[in-house]
């Protein structure tokens, strides 16, 4: 008996083998490489409107390679740094509860390796606890967030993302002065092979982050 597969459906049964296969034979790093790759188009080159819709795609890429893996931190730490985007996309009180998965999904990746993909996970829950609004709204916590962004510098100290966030939370945090130094590092923190398109998207948003510093300080 032969069965005509639609497009639509040959696409998705091609697609789950080729995550199957990719999940069977590949190493962290290769793993993850597809999602960080999305993840970059995303942020750096698709529109804003456009963006919390194509996180929502990638969040769900991600759950089946964690689910695939299940002993592993990287592509924990890359849902949650996905779930964390597509809260960011979406804004207001509706990302809170995508904000609270990225955070369970980064606990997990924690207990697993705290140093896994160079501390990563404080990096990205540091984030959260300094953007994400505090109680009784959310679980925002200023000063956990200074604790994770420090372990993550302890962990990663000329690293790009450890010294961007903690500088920009320096800034939000009215404290300029100790925020140029890292976001002049995270300037000079060197290339990451592959992540091309996210270094260089990072470093615009360092730039321009300096820029706004140093004007208001005239």
């Amino acid at each position: 008996m032969n069965i005509a597969f639609q497009p639509a459906r040959l696409l998705a049964l091609l697609s789950l083998l080729a995550l199957t296969n990719l999940a069977i034979a590949a190493t962290p790093e290769e793993l993850i490489r597809p999602i960080q790759e999305q993840w970059a188009e995303i942020k750096y080159r698709q529109p804003e409107k456009q963006q919390a819709e194509a996180y929502r795609a990638l969040a769900v890429q991600a759950r089946q390679i964690v689910d695939s893996n299940p002993k592993m931190p990287e592509p924990l730490i890359w849902e949650g740094i996905v779930l964390s985007s597509e809260a960011g996309a979406k804004g207001g009180l509706g990302a809170l509860s995508l904000a609270k998965e990225a955070r369970q999904r980064l606990d997990e990746a924690l207990k697993l390796n705290d140093k896994a993909l160079n501390g990563s996970a404080y990096t990205s829950l540091a984030t959260l606890y300094a953007k994400v609004p505090g109680w009784p709204v959310g679980f925002g916590d200023k000063e956990r967030a200074e604790e994770y962004f420090k372990k993550a510098l302890a962990i990663n100290p000329d690293g790009i993302d450890p010294n961007f966030f903690y500088g920009e939370y320096l800034a939000d945090r009215s404290r300029p002065a100790e925020a140029l130094p890292y976001l002049e590092k995270a300037l000079k923190a060197p290339p990451r092979p592959g992540r091309e398109l996210a270094d260089s998207g990072r470093r615009q948003e360092i730039q321009a982050l300096l820029a706004k510093l140093k004007k208001e300080a005239k």
